[in-house]
Order: structure tokens, then sequence, then C-alpha cells
């Protein structure tokens, strides 16, 4: 396989603005002050009452793990609290993101990350970390038995199967535009298996976005996203117009990660053209902005996002 590109989300070039990984989640964003400064109490407290939520889980420690002091707090605590399972998962999670910033070696993330399944034997989160890792730096056996894992803890877990439809969409990039690509199979299964309320609905839109980055970068379709006629075929809208009713219907208030979905199904729709369906999305994503996919293919993403916000709303 070609070397891998970016991790997801990631822009070629640095964006002026800085977003938020923690979203809206108030009460990470006040943890991840507190662990800034050694405090790691807080984030004890935060983890103990996320239980088993593993969707929330996975994106507070996640969002906690990527930043650069981490994993040394994660190491103070685990001193403090030897046997805390939570301290070990937050360190294995700050040691992949080390090894992805070149920071640390993928194989003593990999350790740490075993060490923590371990410890945890019915949580997924350990093995999401291990999956953000494969996804950059594994083979596709790496990534299928790590996201395997996964959802033999939590079949419809968010992230993870975001970080699969990344992956797979990687795949065979030299072919072009294919409505029969394997990763619009993956997404419109996952859909079909998940609960009806599941905001699974959701990836084949995803899908949609990260096979579109792919095809941009490798030149196959145009660089600008709304001229491309990626979200304008025939499948593409019924794609879209089933994501967006799942919207109507089902719309996820406290899911931890709906902004992402959201931010997805906001720029697919600014694609299709259907600027006030676009501008719904909008008033509910409000300053939420997410990178991916404003970014795609290699785009200032708050750029994008606030011109497409402005022409959605009428507010340019």
């Amino acid at each position: 396989m070609p070397p891998p590109p970016p991790p997801l989300g990631r822009a070629r070039r640095r964006a002026a603005h800085a977003f938020d990984a923690a979203l809206d989640d108030a009460e990470l964003v006040a943890t991840r002050a507190a662990l800034a400064q050694g405090r790691w109490q807080s984030a004890r407290s935060l983890l103990a009452l996320t239980g088993d939520d593993h969707d929330r889980r996975g994106h507070r420690v996640v969002v906690l793990a990527a930043e650069s002091y981490s994993a040394a707090w994660a190491k103070d605590w685990l001193l403090a609290e030897p046997d805390s399972v939570d301290a070990a998962v937050l360190l294995a999670a700050a040691r992949v993101q080390r090894a992805l910033r070149g920071k640390d070696k993928p194989d003593a993330a990999r350790e740490a990350c075993h060490t923590a399944a371990a410890l945890a034997p019915a949580d997924p989160t350990p093995w999401l970390a291990l999956l953000l890792l494969e996804r950059t730096h594994g083979d596709d056996t790496a990534v299928v038995r790590t996201f395997e894992h996964v959802r033999a803890r939590h079949s419809d877990h968010h992230h993870a199967h975001h970080l699969m439809v990344a992956r797979l969409a990687e795949r065979r990039a030299d072919l072009g535009p294919d409505p029969l690509h394997e990763v619009y199979d993956f997404a419109a299964w996952a859909a079909e298996q998940a609960p009806a309320d599941s905001p699974l609905a959701m990836l084949p839109v995803i899908a949609h976005a990260e096979r579109y980055r792919v095809l941009a970068t490798a030149g196959r379709v145009s660089a600008d996203p709304p001229a491309s006629g990626h979200w304008t075929d025939r499948r593409a809208r019924q794609v879209m117009k089933a994501a967006f009713d799942w919207w109507l219907e089902w719309e996820h208030e406290g899911h931890p990660r709906r902004l992402v979905d959201l931010n997805h199904l906001a720029h697919a729709k600014v694609c299709e053209g259907r600027g006030a369906e676009a501008a719904a999305l909008f008033h509910r994503i409000g300053e939420h902005a997410t990178p991916a996919p404003w970014s795609y293919p290699d785009r200032d993403p708050y750029a994008a996002f606030r011109a497409a916000r402005d022409r959605a709303l009428g507010t340019g």
C-alpha cells in the first residue's frame, strides 16, 4: 500500500482559526483546562461520571489525550493510583497521540493500548485509541482486526466507524469516481445494521466526503467541492436526502459527536446546491465548525465554512 495521507481531519495547510475538538462539551473543556495545570483529579471525576457511555467516553478520552501534557499527567495519576483503569486508558490514548505526532514509537503506543485493554476488557476505548494509530500506521489486517475489537464491545461506535470509512476510502484512488466503491458498501451496511435512531445513519454522507478527499487529492475530480459534481449524481442525492430525512426525524441533541455529522451534512447540502436545507443545519451547528470536511481536499477549513454559512444564511 502507498504511504497514508495525513491523519483524518488534518488540513494540509495550517488554518488560522483554532478548532476545538471538544465541540460543545463544556465539562470536557473545563477538565482539559484543569489537566493542563496538572489537576488530573478533574479527569478522574469526569471519566467516572461518563461511565459506560462509550461514544462520550471515547470522545472525552481522545480530546484529553490530544494535549501535549496529557501523557505526563496520566503517568502522575498512575503513580498515585496504580490500579486506575481510567488513568491507564488515558495514558494509552496520549501515547497514541504522541506517536501520531512523531514523538513516540508506534510499538510503545500499541503496548500501552493492549495494557489498558487488558485492564478494561469490556471497554472499547483502548481499542479506539489503537484504531487511531493503526488508521495511519497499520496495515489493512491490523485496521480491520482493531475495528472488530471496538465493534465487539460497542457495535455502533461512532468514532470507530468514521475512522474505518476514512481508511477504506483511500483504497484504489487511481480508479477515479466509482459508485460501487467498497467504502459506500461498508457505510450502507453499517447504517442498515445499526438501530433506527443511531447516528450511523449519517455514515454514507461521511463516506461520500472521504472518497471525495481521496479523489480530489489524486487529481481525479475538481479540487472545488461544489464544482466537482461529486454530490449531484443520482446516488449521491439519494444518500443526502436519506441522511437529511433521518436528521429531521431523529436529531440527537445529546450525542457527543453529532456536530461532526452536522458539519458533514451541511457541507454536502452546500455542494448539492440545497441552500435552505444547509441553512437549517448551519443554525444547529452555530460556531462549532469541524475541520473535516471543510478542509477537503486542501482548503482553509474555517474560511470555507464561513463562506458556505454566509451564503446559506444570507449574511455574507
